[in-house]
């Protein structure tokens, strides 16, 4: 950057909470500009390298990226006996599409995204996030709202994906976090299915929506199961769930999950094997206990908002 670059001595700032805000510094400002749904801002940070910002919130970075991503398609994925069709909904840096498409035994992977530009911008800026997925002949994407496109499908997956942005009050997300949501997803799974969701931060101090959400998907599903993983560029804990008529990753043993990794997967994971699974599944007893006295369920009537 010049003297003149107008980012040189700016920050971005990131709300956290209502009582956090946590300032990056930019180097560069590489993409600034609005979406048909929501604004859209690409930065590298001196703190965490490249960043997605969407509605001024980090969706991810290049520097822990790999760490969300993992820990939100592979417990599914792995608990699955050998899951063939995928649906992701959301997912428009190409990063959960990349892990899936890792599997062996994906034989389809269909993504719905409902910003197109914003997948578009991805696909052109952040190559190190998709590693060419896009252009995997197994891929199979599309423009159109997730909610809408499996309500009116009559495909069956093996595992569903949800990672979508936060619920923002006037953001695209916000219904696709319902009980009504989940029960279209589990119609869609039939019974042999598992799905995962991120499901919003786990902080002690703000765990509202994520217990929400975990409720939510009990009150549809026989099996759900929370946990949870460190994200730095997130500054916190950050929550997921999967949901099973069926399959509880929490039976899987360590071992068994390095055996499934060795067979099934073909690159080497960064942050995910036998050990971090049983870990991030070990929920801590305050949020044990706030999961168990949580008794909230989203509705399209009475969603979430995330701040």
């Amino acid at each position: 950057m010049t003297d003149s670059d107008p980012d040189k001595h700016r920050c971005f700032s990131d709300h956290i909470s209502p009582d956090l805000t946590v300032l990056h510094s930019i180097k560069e400002r590489i993409y600034s500009g609005r979406s048909k749904f929501q604004s859209v801002d690409i930065i590298d940070t001196g703190s965490f390298g490249v960043c997605l910002v969407l509605d001024g919130k980090i969706q991810s970075s290049e520097a822990d990226e790999f760490i969300y991503h993992e820990a939100l398609v592979h417990p599914a994925m792995l608990t699955h006996p050998r899951p063939e069709k995928v649906f992701i909904a959301g997912g428009g840096e190409g990063a959960t599409l990349r892990e899936v498409l890792a599997h062996k035994t994906v034989k389809k992977a269909v993504m719905v995204d409902i910003d197109k530009e914003v997948v578009s911008l991805c696909r052109r800026l952040l190559p190190s996030w998709h590693q060419k997925a896009f252009d995997d002949p197994r891929a199979e994407l599309h423009f159109a709202d997730a909610r809408e496109y499996l309500e009116n499908s009559s495909d069956r997956f093996d595992v569903i994906i949800i990672d979508l942005v936060d619920p923002l009050e006037q953001g695209p997300a916000r219904l696709l976090y319902t009980r009504e949501f989940y029960q279209t997803v589990k119609q869609r799974l039939g019974r042999a299915g598992i799905m995962s969701v991120q499901a919003e931060p786990s902080e002690w101090g703000n765990l509202d929506n994520f217990t929400a959400i975990v409720n939510t998907l009990r009150s549809v599903f026989s099996i759900a199961r929370p946990y949870q993983v460190h994200m730095p560029s997130f500054f916190g804990l950050w929550g997921f769930a999967t949901a099973s008529q069926s399959l509880d990753p929490c039976a899987l043993t360590p071992e068994e999950i390095d055996a499934r990794i060795s067979k099934r997967i073909s690159k080497k994971l960064k942050s995910y094997d036998g050990p971090t699974h049983q870990t991030i599944f070990a929920i801590p007893k305050h949020i044990r206990r706030k999961l168990s006295t949580t008794r909230r369920i989203i509705t399209d009537k009475q969603p979430i908002s995330a701040y």
